[in-house]
């Protein structure tokens, strides 16, 4: 097995990996172009998941994020990101399936959790035989999480009461278990919950009508009266601050997704360029086409050299919010511009699944806003250079 670099990775970002990356990365892009890219327009258009990809996925075992409790092998920041890259490049709904799975739930019980509960959990989650969702949004608090937040629990003798909904939670039509994150009616602060999606009083019911990440099974969740054990508290989420450190470490992530949807929306381009007569000759061939093939790869040269670097700091120990802040806000919307560019070169065709355009051009709309909107990005690095936080 061979590594090779991607065409898009123009100026070799890849050559900093171990051979043991490349390797595993290799592993992963032959995995989705075997196993995911020949049913996932299918899956997409009926707005379905494809739940018997998800443990042969995991059994790869090499996507995974550094948890002491789970990993394979002593892999990189900059190695997850070019897995996430990858992964998105064909299927940006398997990667959020990932980032939600190995990311917001199993980070938030890395970050947040005991020891006990990071031993208990954390295998099963990796291994897939426990599926994780992360609840955090909700119907009218979303950019306004760490103030806004109306989901509360109230601690009775061992347990804890949770009331309240939430919104967009990905995976929850059928995780096991969700991490919920709740106002503490007590002391006013946000704390966190394991809470089985068997427990009563606990329900989810899917979004309908999506045109962006079809596949991801995004849910309405409403607790009523839902009683989870003091054991199920994440010991050490005591704050808002704490969920953000959760954020921190994933919406770098994201940023990497987001330039996996513009590759492989430019990929496309190109082999439809090369391939597409019109004028008697390959639109390859024509100044326009090759202006907007040649913006898209300036767009993913510099989003994946912002993003080997702020993964690079996340090695280091220095990344902060505002780093990986910076990254999503610039990388979402330089593929946003990307994935126009490619569509527009492919025509009308380009509106199409069949050419797989379409599906990176609508997915791009959903990364552009999660994991915190563009304007609040901004907000962050901004309140960083200047010194003034201009949030309300």
């Amino acid at each position: 097995m061979t590594f090779e670099p991607l065409t898009s990775d123009f100026y070799g970002f890849s050559d900093a990996l171990t051979d043991a990356e490349k390797n595993a990365l290799q592993v992963i892009r032959d995995y989705m172009e075997t196993s995911v890219r020949p049913v996932i327009n299918e899956y997409w258009e009926k707005a379905e998941f494809p739940h018997e990809l998800v443990s042969s996925f995991l059994a790869t075992d090499v996507a995974r994020f550094a948890f002491p409790e789970t990993r394979p092998f002593e892999n990189s920041a900059v190695f997850r990101g070019f897995a996430a890259l990858e992964m998105s490049r064909v299927d940006a709904s398997m990667a959020t399936f990932i980032g939600v799975q190995e990311g917001l739930a199993m980070g938030s019980i890395s970050v947040t959790g005991s020891q006990e509960q990071r031993d208990e959990w954390l295998p099963k989650l990796a291994s897939g035989e426990v599926v994780g969702a992360f609840g955090l949004t909700e119907p009218l608090s979303g950019s306004d999480s760490a103030r806004g937040l109306r989901t509360t629990a109230r601690r009775e003798g061992d347990e804890w009461v949770i009331n309240g909904a939430k919104r967009w939670i990905g995976n929850a039509t059928f995780s096991d278990i969700t991490i919920i994150w709740a106002k503490d009616e007590a002391d006013g602060q946000v704390k966190g919950f394991i809470v089985p999606t068997s427990t009563p009083g606990y329900t989810a019911t899917k979004i309908e009508g999506k045109i962006s990440l079809r596949s991801v099974q995004n849910a309405d969740i409403t607790l009523e009266n839902v009683r989870v054990p003091e054991s199920l508290r994440l010991q050490n989420a005591n704050s808002f601050r704490d969920t953000a450190a959760v954020l921190r470490l994933t919406r770098a992530q994201v940023a990497w997704s987001s330039v996996g949807v513009a590759v492989g929306a430019y990929e496309n381009a190109v082999a439809y360029a090369k391939e597409r007569e019109q004028f008697g000759k390959p639109l390859a061939t024509h100044q326009l086409i090759q202006d907007h093939l040649s913006r898209c790869l300036g767009n993913i040269t510099a989003s994946i050299a912002m993003c080997v670097r702020v993964s690079q700091m996340l090695d280091e120990g220095t990344q902060r919010d505002e780093h990986s802040a910076l990254a999503k806000g610039f990388c979402t919307a330089r593929m946003r511009e990307t994935v126009a560019w490619a569509r527009e070169a492919m025509g009308g065709n380009g509106i199409v699944l069949d050419y797989e355009v379409a599906r990176f051009f609508a997915d791009a709309e959903a990364l552009y806003s999660y994991e915190g909107t563009h304007e609040m990005n901004s907000l962050i690095v901004g309140r960083a250079v200047t010194g003034h936080n201009a949030f309300v």
